[in-house]
This record gives C-alpha cells, structure tokens and sequence, in this order.
C-alpha cells in the first residue's frame, strides 16, 4: 500500500497515546536523557576467528576515494597483498586535495567542505587507529540561516540526548518552533511523524521509495518542518528534493537525527582533507606493503567461469586509448555538446571532438564568438583548434576522435597514444570496485566475457545526481560574521552553504593573518543544469549571492577564485533501493564498494563511503575464514517502528 493512502487510514488511541506522549514514551523504554545509547554492531562474529592470512592472497581495488581506500586500509593489515589503482593524480576522490597557485603562495584547493559528525563511528575507528585525532577540530555548532528573514536562523549543537529528548531540547531551542505546523490531531501530520521516527529496513523504502521527497511532501505536509529541516537536509544528501526518493531521506533523517543520540554538530579538518585524511591512510597501506597505482585508467577486465580473471591499466596525465561514451548536452546553446560538469566536449568535424576542460585547473572553457575558447576561472584562452594562446594553461585541449556515434551519444577515444611501458596486468584473487558510478558503469562496459546480465542491468540502471559546484573566492578584505563558520543556507538561487575557510584551516588562517584577507567558499550541492547550463552564470550567480549573503563585501575585490563543478554523486531517485547492487555480486571474486552501494544499516555520505568499503573488506575476509571487523551505526530502526 502507497504510504499516500495510508495517510486516510484511522490511528489507534494506543498509537496516538504513543505520539503524543513522546517524552513519557522515551522515559519507559530506557532512552533517558542522561544514558546516551552506545552504537550498534552490525553482524558481530560469534567465533574466535584468525585475524590474518596464514598465506598471501591478493586484491585489487579499483577507485582511492574514502570507500577503496578504507578497503584496501584493512585488507592491507591482514596480510593481503593489495593494489590500489586511482585514475586521477590526486588520492581522495571527493575528499582529495590539489594545489592552485594564488599570487606568489600556492595553497591546496578541494571539491568543497566536508563536515565530520560524531556518528561516523567507522570513520572515526579509522582515525583512531591512525592517531590523527589531532588533525581535526570541532566546529561546536552550526547555524541554519534563512533567505530574506523567512525563518530565524536555527543553531545546532552537541548534544548527548536521545531521541526523543533531542527533537525536545530542539524545540525549546528553536526560535521557529512555532511555525513547525506540526498538528498532531491531523492524521497526515501523525503519519508523517510516525514515518520519520520508524524508520526500518527494509519496511520503510518498501512503503516510501515509490516516491519522490517533493511528492510526498505535496500531501499536506507540515509547512514550517519542510522549510526549516526536510529542504536543507534533503539537499545537503547532493540528492535534489524532486528527485530524492522518500525513502532514502528519511533513512538520512533517521541517521543524522532521529537515530542518532550524537548531536549535530560535527568536526572538521585542521588542513586541507588530503592531508589530515588521505594521505595517513595511503601512507598505512603503503606501510604495509600495499602499492598505490595514481593515474591508472583500466582498459580491459577479463572474465572467465564466473571470476575475473585479471585487469589491464594504462598510466600517465596523456589520455588513454580507452573508448567512452559521453550524452549529448541538451542544455548548452548548439547541438555538438556532449557530457556535463567538467567533462564537457564539443564535437567539431564528424569524426573529430575537443574536450573542453581547460588543461590549467579543470574548469570548462566557454567558446566565443570568433570560435576561440576561454577559461572563465583563471583567464586561459585557446584558439580555434585548441591550441593554448593566452597562460595560464600550458597544454592544449585534448583531442578526440568520434569512434560511434548514435543519436544522443558519442564514444569517443582520444588522440594521444599511450606507450607500452605506461600499460600494466593485475591478476588478484579478488577485485574490488570502489568507483563513483559514472566510473562503475565504464568499467562495466570493459569486462570481455560472462558477465550476469542481472548484475549489468542493476550496474546501468544506477542513477547520478544533479550536479554540484563549489566556488572558493580569495578576496581583499576580512569581514564581521554572526554565524557559525560553517553555515546551512535555504533560499538562494544557487547557494546552499557558505563556508569561512579563513578562520579553520590553517593555511588560510596564517595567511588571513599575515594580509588581512579572507578566504570564503560557497556550495551549490545539486543546482538545476537547465538554470545554470554554463560555469560562466554558476560563478557570476556565485559571486553576487556572495555580496548579499555577506553585505560587507560587496565593494570587495576578487583576487582568486576557483570552480569545482562535477556530475559525479551517487543518485538515490525513486523505486531504486531494490534494484540497487549490494557489496557482494554474482561474480564470485568481485565485491562493490562506494556510496551507491546498498547498505544493509543506516549511514550517509562520507560515513556511507567508508563504511561499504569495510564492508566489501569484511566479504573478502569471511571468504578467507578470517575474523571481520567490527561495524558500528547507530540504533537501525526507530522507536515508532509500528
């Protein structure tokens, strides 16, 4: 039955007693305000296992963000043998760092701010053992602040109390809990209580995945929790509220909120994340004698009897020899337009394409009117051809050739040869999958032989979100700010969040106190392509919602910036839990690690990442008849589970 329908349904006097006598409730079933619920172990061994292989094996993990990396960090203290490949330069994924050159200083630049909650327990078990508690700090609290004056701004903090102390301490503290519009005489209001305080798997994506968040909220939802709390959290998932499923945020809520007796407030990083994060944990596998292959691009995996069998890469920054294919841009102002974010190319001659990501930091190159192209984050021009006319590029745009062509796609292979000593084979007793899913779905399409045609069905039915861009703008002057320095933003056309890099990272700190500058960082975490179809309108929408979130600068000048705008964060849309692959797969000796991967316990975003990586380790080790390691989560299901 539709959750849609349920909202007719009468509640029982028990029922209603339960929700409305919430405190009392909490009370009797031991969720006291003062005994914090500790974490839960999802699926502990009942056996004294061995912990490591009595004989090698090897693994090969494909993708270094937080889920390949957490992946092969444990393998790799069990005794495997483990090869990590990345396909980029950087370590990370969506948490890497890179350097950009700012003047005569050079600083380290990221895909944007990552926060660091208190019930990310895997992630934080990892920094534990690595001993870099010191490499981040608490940011104590952080604000929510609304457009216009619409709502007063909501502060969050700390806090030790479970629910339902926390929505209670939550609403004496909130300076809106008046206009909540919670009206629990309304049936629909009950129903939708009940749905964000019972969480459970699988019950509640069986009752809820059928429809979007937008849609569910259009059935007379209350107004005021919708503004203040479903919308910003909704969107802060990278998952836009009209293409969310249901299901999948009241998962989020459950772990971030209503399951989670940790607060809200969270951590961040003292440097850049490369460096308090990536780089410890590379650094310990390589410790153990694992090998870390960047720039890696898989050209062929090859599958026999049910197994893979082996891989085959190509490394080095020249393009591969690999062929892909790109859809064609409905957006961009011409019909020659393929990809998105910053893998955008421009088909010129019927078997010739130009990519159009600029050489010098990656944004995309917009062409003028006399058919050149120019960077609209750093200046960098080209010409006609693509050959660099203007600094600070050094390197021309990279050539394509247009291999297959069908009505809304290209496969293109690009022009540059690789050489042979920049090719390699890994035969491992397992594969590991960590890629994003633009990354799993190529390296999908590389496998030659059997492949369950179920398991590629669920692989190309995987869905990616809107795109996301973050701006980080260097500017001449410091200025006052009330909030925190990490704020939530709701209203604006493009901006979610703003952050104030100058009093956090050290490397900002130093240089704000040596020049009196400030660096400032706005999120846009899933905008509309169609609203903003060009990098050009996302910094200029960037830059003049800047001067009125911030009215002190708005006679302050630029004096960098920088644009980071990809299409690459895992969809969650409708009627997909499902489908959705899990860690294990119908190939024997391949596991799926990522945050598209179905989890089998409530997580979300960096903690997701790491915590399906531990678990595709976790698959391998019990293969092995090794002891698995501990994965903790918050409570699984909410109290209201009726």
């Amino acid at each position: 039955m539709s959750p849609l329908s349920k909202f007719s349904l009468p509640i029982s006097r028990r029922t209603a007693l339960k929700l409305m006598g919430i405190g009392a409730l909490g009370a009797g079933i031991g969720y006291s305000r003062f005994a914090k619920p500790q974490p839960t172990v999802y699926q502990p061994d009942s056996l004294n296992l061995p912990h490591t292989l009595s004989q090698q094996k090897s693994v090969c993990v494909v993708g270094a963000g937080l889920a390949g990396l957490a992946c092969a960090y444990e393998l790799s203290q069990r005794g495997f043998a483990v090869t990590l490949l990345e396909k980029s330069p950087n370590l990370g994924g969506k948490i890497a760092s890179w350097p950009v050159q700012v003047g005569e200083e050079e600083f380290l630049m990221e895909h944007g701010f990552h926060g660091f909650f208190p019930q990310y327990y895997n992630l934080k078990s990892l920094v534990e053992e690595l001993k870099i508690q010191e490499n981040f700090q608490s940011l104590e609290y952080y604000s929510l602040v609304f457009r216009e004056g619409s709502y007063q701004p909501e502060v969050f903090r700390p806090s030790r109390s479970a629910f339902p102390w926390n929505v209670i301490d939550l609403a004496i503290a909130s300076p809106n809990r008046f206009r909540w519009g919670i009206n629990l005489l309304n049936v629909k209001h009950l129903q939708v209580f009940r749905a964000i305080t019972g969480f459970r798997i699988p019950r509640t994506f069986r009752e809820y995945d059928e429809m979007t968040v937008a849609q569910w909220a259009a059935e007379d939802f209350p107004q005021g929790l919708y503004d203040l709390y479903f919308l910003p959290f909704a969107k802060s998932s990278l998952n836009a509220p009209d293409r969310l499923s249901a299901g999948e945020l009241l998962q989020f809520f459950h772990f971030y909120f209503f399951g989670n007796p940790e607060g809200l407030a969270f951590n961040g990083t003292v440097d850049d994340m490369g460096t308090s994060l990536v780089q410890p944990i590379a650094q310990f596998i390589q410790g153990r004698g694992g090998r870390i292959i960047p720039e890696a691009t898989v050209s062929h995996i090859h599958t026999q009897g049910g197994n893979i069998t082996s891989l085959s890469y190509q490394q080095g920054n020249a393009q591969t020899d690999v062929p892909f294919w790109v859809e064609k841009n409905e957006l961009m102002v011409g019909d020659d337009y393929y990809g998105a974010g910053d893998q955008v190319y421009l088909q010129q001659k019927e078997d010739q394409a130009l990519s159009l990501t600029c050489t010098h930091q990656g944004c995309t190159v917009q062409q003028q009117g006399d058919g050149t192209f120019l960077c609209p984050c750093h200046g960098a021009r080209y010409d006609t051809e693509g050959k660099v006319v203007q600094g600070p590029a050094k390197r021309d745009l990279a050539q394509f050739t247009v291999q297959q062509q069908e009505q809304d796609k290209l496969q293109l292979v690009a022009q540059s040869p690789v050489t042979p000593e920049q090719q390699g084979k890994i035969e491992a007793d397992y594969y590991v999958i960590a890629a994003d899913v633009p990354g799993t779905q190529h390296l999908f399409n590389l496998m030659e032989g059997e492949v369950s045609p179920q398991l590629q069905e669920q692989v190309e039915q995987l869905a990616v979100a809107d795109p996301f861009a973050v701006a980080r703008f260097w500017l001449d002057r410091d200025f006052l700010w009330e909030h925190s320095n990490f704020t939530s933003l709701s209203g604006y056309a493009l901006t979610d969040s703003i952050t104030l890099y100058h009093r956090i990272q050290r490397q900002f700190v130093e240089w704000s106190k040596r020049t009196g500058c400030s660096v400032v960082e706005l999120h846009a975490y899933c905008y509309k392509e169609k609203e903003f179809p060009t990098q050009e309108l996302l910094l200029q929408t960037f830059e003049q919602e800047l001067r009125e979130i911030v009215p002190e600068l708005r006679e302050a000048r630029v004096l960098h910036r920088e644009l980071v705008n990809q299409k690459n964060f895992a969809g969650y849309p409708p009627d997909s839990y499902l489908s959705r692959p899990e860690t294990r797969t119908p190939v024997d000796n391949l596991m799926f690690a990522g945050d598209w991967v179905k989890m089998p316990f409530p997580c979300g975003l960096m903690e997701r990442a790491v915590s399906s990586g531990l678990l595709a380790a976790n698959a391998i080790l019990q293969e092995e008849g090794l002891q698995r390691r501990a994965l903790l989560s918050v409570n699984p299901e909410g109290i209201f589970r009726l």
